[in-house]
Formats: structure tokens, C-alpha cells, sequence
């Protein structure tokens, strides 16, 4: 899928945006000012990613009907994009809210939304009208379809399971200074990569253009989320490690996670192979928003050959992942899973 597949898409922006323009001024009485306020969130807030998540549901519909020597129908490929659209509403709703309760300070190359001074904590609204927007555009443009109950509903179930892992992400964390590192166990961390990313990032794209196609084999899906759930653990492995030894020119975002004492692969791999003294140097220094303690901690890192080892991990995910899905069987095209694997593997951002 290349660039003319991704302005496609940005046009369908253009298109759900104008008709949120008209929606507001038929069903609010609204002032210009609150109009105007809604639309630059969502155009600060929810084009200007990778877009992977939205384009995964248009490739999955190419690609089931390329599967049958057919071509999709520039309608089918419509809902795709609305759908995909629908996603990218989502995680813009996710990341919004979620960048106020990391303090997180860029997203995206810019300045978290939060973080711009005329709003400020105003973007918890914000964030929550973009979860709203979601369900508008969705019951405008499929309100009719046979899939709509199947599409609302894994929406709802995936946003609950998302909000879950989140959970699971933010009481992992001590407060500042109070580290304790029994609880940094790969089990624990398996389980909010799972929650927190794999299930919205990877299963939900792939689910939403199945139902759009009307697979409905039941293992089918469980064999889609078992995949999507392992791409979902080495992607956020991946952004642990971009986090801490990535290029914020590149990523766009100024990584935190030292110093926010949160459980990363980094810090569940150090503490596997650290001696004693190496244990006491990440108690004494994790979690506390110091630059020469987050230095000393990427330093101890660095000596834990932590990239090398980070290298062998991608490898063996990868490998994994490529077996699974050559054995997918049926009438799933397992096309949309390589695009998938592609965009993430060996990522820099």
C-alpha cells in the first residue's frame, strides 16, 4: 500500500470532517467559536500518525477480494476507510488523555495537545468528544449495514479491554522515588502489552475489516487474535526500547519511561541478568526525574548489552509471527497480516 493508498485515505478525512461540520450545526445551537474549537482537535489530534491502524482495514479489504481474483469496489473501500477513520478517532482519543497522565511533553513531532496553552486540561474534554465523534461517524455510515451490531460492539469491548491495560500500566507505577522491582516480572508485562496495545493496534483493524467482509468463522478470529496479540507484544516491546535509545527527531516523542518508573521490556530484561550491585544502582536510580539518573540507568543498560539483546527478541518475534501466519487456513487472506508485520518490524519510530 503506498502513498496514493494513504492520500486516498486522507481524503476520506476530509470527507467524515466536512460532515462533522454539518452535524454540529444541525443537531447544536453553537457559537463559531465552540464549531471551530472541535474541528482544530480533531485536525490537531487525529491525522498526522503513521495511520497504520486505519489503512490495515483498507488493505484487508483489497486483499480478501484479491484472494477471490476480484477487485474491491470503491464502495467497499469507502467503508473500509470510514472504518479505519473510526480507529484513528479512537487512538487519538487514547493518546490525548493518556499524554496528560504520563506528562508526556511531544506526540507526533509537536506539542501534546494538552501542553498547548490555550487548552491545557481542557483536552480531558477534548479527548472525550473524540471517543464520541467515533460513534457518530460509525452510526452515520453503517448504522444500516448487517455488520453495525458486530462493529459497535467490538468497538465498546475494545476500548473497555484498552482502558484495562491502561489501568494495569499506570499502578505498575510507584510513586516518584519508590521503586519496587519485584514487580517488573514479564509476566506483568506480557499482560498490559496485551491489554493496553495489541488488542486496539493489531486485533482490532484486522476483526473490523473481517466483519466488513462477513467472515464469520469463529476460529478464524481467535486465530487472528492470537496473532495480533504477538505482533501487539513485540510492538510495544519496541516502543519501550524506542523510548529510551530512540531519536526524538525521529519518533516525534521525548521518551519518559525512566524516569516515570514504568515496567518496560528494558527494565524486566535488566533485572534478569543484573548482580546485586547492579540492582541496588537500578533501585537507587529508576524513577526519579533526574537527567544524570537516567543517564546512569541507560549506562547500566548499554553494559546489560540490552541492544544486542533487544536485536535477538525482534528476530525471534519475527519468526514466530511469519510461522503462525503461514499456517492460517481458510478463507482469511493473510496478506493484510505480512503488511502489518512489515510496517513494524525493525522500526525506528
Amino acid at each position: 500500500m503506498g502513498s496514493d493508498a494513504r492520500g486516498e485515505f486522507l481524503c476520506v478525512f476530509k470527507t467524515l470532517t466536512d460532515g462533522v461540520k454539518d452535524d454540529l450545526r444541525t443537531r447544536f445551537d453553537l457559537p463559531e467559536e465552540a464549531h471551530a474549537y472541535i474541528l482544530r482537535s480533531m485536525e490537531y489530534n487525529v491525522p498526522h500518525g503513521k495511520l497504520n491502524r486505519g489503512l490495515t482495514v483498507v488493505q484487508f479489504a483489497r486483499d480478501f477480494y484479491a484472494a477471490k481474483g476480484q477487485t474491491a469496489s470503491d464502495e467497499v473501500i469507502f467503508q473500509a476507510s470510514v472504518l479505519g477513520w473510526c480507529i484513528e478517532y479512537l487512538q487519538a482519543f487514547f493518546l490525548v488523555a493518556d499524554d496528560i497522565m504520563d506528562a508526556s511533553i511531544t506526540r507526533r513531532g509537536q506539542p501534546c495537545f494538552y501542553k498547548l496553552p490555550e487548552i491545557g486540561l481542557k483536552a480531558v474534554n477534548d479527548s472525550i468528544v473524540l471517543e464520541a465523534l467515533l460513534y457518530e461517524i460509525l452510526r452515520k455510515h453503517f448504522r444500516s449495514a448487517q455488520c453495525y451490531q458486530d462493529i459497535f460492539d467490538l468497538f465498546h469491548e475494545i476500548t473497555f479491554t484498552t482502558s484495562v491495560g491502561q489501568l494495569l500500566d499506570l499502578t505498575s507505577q510507584k510513586e516518584q522515588g519508590d521503586v519496587d522491582l519485584s514487580t517488573f516480572t514479564e509476566a506483568n508485562l506480557v499482560r498490559i502489552y496485551k491489554y493496553k496495545t495489541a488488542y486496539y493496534s493489531f486485533y482490532l483493524p484486522v476483526a473490523l475489516g473481517m466483519h466488513l467482509c462477513g467472515i464469520k468463522d469463529a476460529e478464524l478470529f481467535d486465530t487472528a487474535k492470537d496473532i495480533c496479540i504477538d505482533m501487539g507484544v513485540l510492538f510495544q516491546s519496541q516502543d519501550d526500547y524506542i523510548d529510551c535509545f530512540g531519536d526524538p527527531k525521529t519518533t516525534g516523542k521525548i521518551g519518559t519511561d525512566i524516569e516515570d518508573n514504568k515496567c518496560t521490556w528494558l527494565v524486566v530484561e535488566a533485572l534478569k541478568v543484573a548482580s546485586p550491585s547492579e540492582k541496588t544502582l537500578l533501585e537507587d536510580n529508576y524513577g526519579r526525574p533526574d537527567e544524570a539518573k537516567v543517564a546512569v540507568v541507560k549506562k547500566l543498560y548499554e553494559s546489560l548489552e540490552l541492544p544486542a539483546k533487544f536485536v535477538a527478541h525482534e528476530s525471534e518475534y519475527h519468526a514466530r509471527l511469519v510461522s503462525k501466519i503461514d499456517a492460517v487456513e481458510g478463507q482469511m487472506p493473510t496478506g493484510t497480516y505480512h503488511f502489518l508485520l512489515k510496517k513494524i518490524f525493525k522500526r525506528s519510530s
